[in-house]
């Protein structure tokens, strides 16, 4: 086995790993239903639980590690950033957004239920994403808890991803310049993926140049994720992706790649996952996961 399909391997093992952990947190953290309120915890746990890459809680699970910090601890901020994805995911799909029926390979929130149930899904999980990070369990410094908060609020609100997708909706019938997308994709996107990377130095008390360094690798790693999603809405089939897909050309929406073509596109979410790796240099061999991550943004097939 060559040295790439070696790393690659022990990134797919690891990915499923965290995957599994950040599942069974979320499982923990979601209790099965009782009360008046089954139906919106059953539609909740239907949001969140069984499927997803968890890239961001990979992110949480893997940045802690640098930090020794505790992997329970970990497992619980990651099943909080991706309850909070879940809920931008329900919200995003509603008819009012962007009217899509399928994610992750199965009915969306809506179609599965009901539009008001799906509203107040993404209602609750928003909720209780910050619920868990506030929690002693999370961690015992309250002021690590109220970072974590902080900066949670701020990837996922009206300056991060609430604010990018408002964006999106408001270009709809505008082009936009390159500048204006990679902002747009910055703010709906890739916010919550440099929290996700940042998660982890804020719970190991990092110093500020090693937030600072995850900060970075964080920002230029979302900026080529989406990229890279924006290609395989081009390249790839309904099926690969578990979503539609196709929407972006057919509703005319601003992507880098309808801007500057499929290879150019390719070629620069290429240099941002190159650059993200060189962020994480200071941390040697330890991050050598992370920078396989960055490499398998630009190439992954779903």
């Amino acid at each position: 086995m060559s040295k790439k399909a070696a790393g690659d391997a022990r990134l797919t093992a690891a990915l499923r790993e965290s995957a599994a952990a950040v599942e069974r947190a979320i499982d923990t953290l979601l209790p099965l239903p009782e009360g008046g309120e089954a139906r919106l915890l059953e539609a909740m746990r239907y949001a969140t639980l069984g499927g997803g890459k968890r890239l961001r809680g990979f992110l949480v699970m893997e940045t802690a590690k640098l930090f020794s910090v505790s992997p329970t601890c970990a497992a619980r901020v990651a099943a909080s950033v991706e309850m909070l994805h879940a809920y931008s995911l329900v919200h995003d799909d509603l008819p009012a957004m962007d009217d899509d029926d399928l994610r992750r390979g199965k009915p969306t929130c809506h179609r599965a239920y009901d539009e008001a149930t799906a509203i107040l899904v993404g209602d609750a999980l928003q909720c209780r994403a910050f619920e868990v990070l506030s929690e002693h369990d999370t961690h015992s410094d309250p002021l690590v808890r109220a970072d974590l908060v902080c900066a949670l609020a701020s990837a996922a609100g009206a300056r991060g991803m609430v604010g990018g997708q408002m964006i999106d909706m408001l270009a709809a019938d505008k082009a936009l310049s390159p500048p204006e997308i990679t902002r747009l994709q910055t703010l709906k996107t890739g916010k919550l993926i440099q929290y996700s990377a940042e998660a982890g130095a804020i719970l190991g008390r990092a110093p500020a140049a090693h937030r600072h360094l995850l900060a970075a690798y964080g920002r230029d790693i979302g900026a080529a994720f989406q990229i890279a999603d924006d290609i395989l809405d081009v390249e790839s089939t309904s099926e690969e992706l578990g979503k539609a897909a196709g929407k972006d050309q057919a509703s005319g929406k601003a992507t880098l790649v309808s801007v500057l073509g499929v290879e150019r596109a390719r070629a620069h979410a290429t240099m941002l996952a190159e650059q993200a790796a060189a962020h994480l240099d200071h941390f040697g061999e330890n991050a050598d996961l992370l920078k396989a991550l960055a490499r398998y943004m630009v190439t992954r097939r779903n």
